[in-house]
């Protein structure tokens, strides 16, 4: 009961509570459908409820924010409805129409109690979405961009944007690297989320990284698989479009779904269903390029054949005519080679009988000439041998001549003998031993 003070009722913050919970109690007594865009979904994991955070805009501003509640029953039957329907689960940043209860409680406050969410309306805002990324693009001239990018004859270098564990890009790898013709691809792997609201700024950032390297890739490729067409929206969002549709390099997608083709994969240069797709796509470029250049090899090998043969043929040519004209020659030049044989034997025979003519005659000479020089040299011998009887050392002491000798040498000088010393003196009969007693000089007299 209110307290009465004076002439002011005053009314308990409980009592005030109650009221309102009543009022709010009798007039909103049914469920309502309420248009609203859900902020943040607040799931809690622990304990399976949520706690929407709903909002609406105008002109891009918040004109009215609302909490809500969503029970762990009717979550979990709402977001199996939304995967059926829409091909991804219940998420934020969407509009949608959900049906609620209006209630208030003293300690909570105000809330509205979701029991429903109609998942075709939120259909319908998504393909608004798409559409609107779809024109916005072509207005500002971005929706062919990509695809008008210079494609390379064999892209053997990919960025890959994926998740390492997916069993898309483990079919990717399978194919291409598995390929019969063993061609090989350069593969570096950037990480992202490939789902979900998140998956926008990763794939985004990813794409940032790579153009920072693009001299190092030939193409790009986004591979997501494993998950049908559950958490495609994300690839409807403009800002992930416009990323792929300007990129430098051909962007290349395979995030592995048959329906409903996303902005993302109509931008890229080239959109495969699957990831096993994309990887045939690549390995017929290498056909493309490989088929050619096999075919040009075989029209080589064809032409150096038929030159081989040819050029065969003309040489058995050569070597036929080379042997007959070298056996003309050699038969040519026998016949010379005889005739200058005769003439030189002709002519040795001559030469050597006027050389031996010559011979013969310089023998004689030689005989007759070395007489005189053995007459001769008699001569000159009778007339040394008189020179030297007549300087036999004999006759010279028969004259009455002597030789003194010491120490069996000739002494012919003074200061070659020494008072006592003893001399031999040779006489023509004989010989003298003498002891010297005196030197006497005779000053050259």
């Amino acid at each position: 009961m209110p307290e009465i003070l004076e002439d002011k009722t005053i009314f308990t913050l409980s009592e005030v509570s109650r009221s309102i919970q009543k009022t709010i109690a009798e007039r909103y007594k049914s469920l309502y459908w309420i248009k609203a865009e859900m902020n943040k979904l607040n799931h809690y994991s622990h304990s399976g409820h949520c706690y929407p955070e709903l909002l609406e805009k105008k002109d891009g501003k918040i004109i009215a924010e609302m909490r809500s509640i969503l029970w762990k029953m009717d979550y979990h039957r709402i977001n199996r409805q939304f995967i059926e329907i829409l091909g991804e689960p219940l998420r934020e940043g969407i509009t949608m129409l959900f049906q609620a209860g209006i209630s208030y409680d003293p300690l909570y406050g105000f809330s509205l109690k979701i029991v429903d969410i109609d998942p075709t309306f939120v259909l319908g805002e998504l393909e608004k979405e798409k559409r609107a990324s779809i024109l916005k693009l072509k207005q500002e001239g971005l929706f062919d961009a990509n695809r008008l990018v210079p494609f390379p004859m064999v892209p053997k270098r990919l960025a890959i944007i994926s998740v390492e564990t997916s069993k898309g890009l483990s079919d990717f790898y399978k194919i291409i690297n598995g390929n019969p013709w063993g061609y090989r691809f350069s593969t570096t792997l950037f990480p992202a989320l490939l789902q979900g609201d998140k998956s926008i700024p990763s794939i985004i950032r990813q794409l940032e990284v790579i153009a920072e390297r693009m001299e190092n890739y030939d193409a790009v490729a986004i591979i997501r698989g494993g998950g049908g067409d559950v958490g495609l929206t994300s690839y409807n969002n403009y800002f992930l479009a416009k990323a792929i549709a300007i990129f430098p390099l051909p962007v290349l997608t395979g995030i592995g779904h048959s329906t409903n083709e996303t902005v993302s994969e109509m931008v890229a240069y080239k959109n495969a269903i699957t990831p096993s797709e994309l990887a045939d796509f690549l390995i017929q470029k290498f056909h493309n390029f490989a088929l050619p250049v096999d075919e040009a090899t075989e029209r080589i090998v064809r032409a150096a054949r038929k030159l081989f043969e040819q050029e065969h043929l003309h040489l058995n040519e050569l070597v036929n005519a080379i042997n007959w004209n070298s056996k003309t020659q050699l038969l040519k030049n026998k016949t010379q080679l005889e005739q200058s044989a005769q003439q030189l034997l002709r002519g040795s025979k001559l030469l050597l009988k006027q050389e031996l003519s010559q011979l013969q005659q310089m023998s004689q000479e030689m005989q007759r000439m070395s007489k005189v020089l053995l007459k001769n040299g008699n001569t000159s011998l009778l007339q040394i041998e008189r020179l030297i009887g007549m300087l036999n050392p004999i006759h010279v002491l028969k004259r009455g001549y002597s030789i003194v000798r010491i120490d069996g040498k000739a002494v012919h000088q003074l200061d070659q003998v020494e008072v006592g010393s003893t001399l031999y003196i040779q006489v023509e009969d004989g010989q003298i031993e003498s002891t010297v007693t005196q030197k006497i000089e005779n000053h050259g007299k």
